[in-house]
């Protein structure tokens, strides 16, 4: 009898992916966002983590998001992504993390916070 384990197409980890100016979200991260109109985007300097947080059409119509703190996300069906390379440059100084060449990009562990109702990228968890 084999021991085989068969492989899943659909990705189980979710991951975000640092360029310089963007983060893009892998297809497991992404179902989070598939009703999103825009994001808010947090930094938790102390522990070193990003939050993203979908926002509806329907919220941003009751007017409590200012302008500033809105930021666009782009979903397709694969992937998902947010630019803000302000933002991207606050944390890479935050976690020292360089940009030398063109495409270069950093990929962390990122999971789901029932409570924060966010998906929170661990920049501790840096993946290989």
């Amino acid at each position: 009898m084999s021991s085989f384990v068969w492989a899943s197409k659909k990705p189980l980890d979710e991951i975000a992916t640092l360029y310089e100016a963007n983060i893009t979200l892998n297809k497991s991260a992404t179902s989070h966002f598939e009703n999103a109109y825009i994001v808010l985007l947090g930094l938790d300097r102390q522990n070193k983590m990003i939050a993203v947080k979908p926002v509806t059409k329907e919220e941003i119509s009751l007017g409590y998001i200012p302008e500033e703190q809105r930021h666009n996300i782009t979903v397709k069906s694969s992937y998902s992504r947010i630019c803000n390379k302000l933002f991207l440059k606050e944390v890479a100084e935050l976690v020292g993390l360089e940009y030398k060449e063109r495409h270069q990009a950093y990929k962390f562990k990122a999971s789901w916070n029932s409570k924060e109702e966010a998906l929170i990228i661990d920049l501790n968890q840096k993946e290989v």
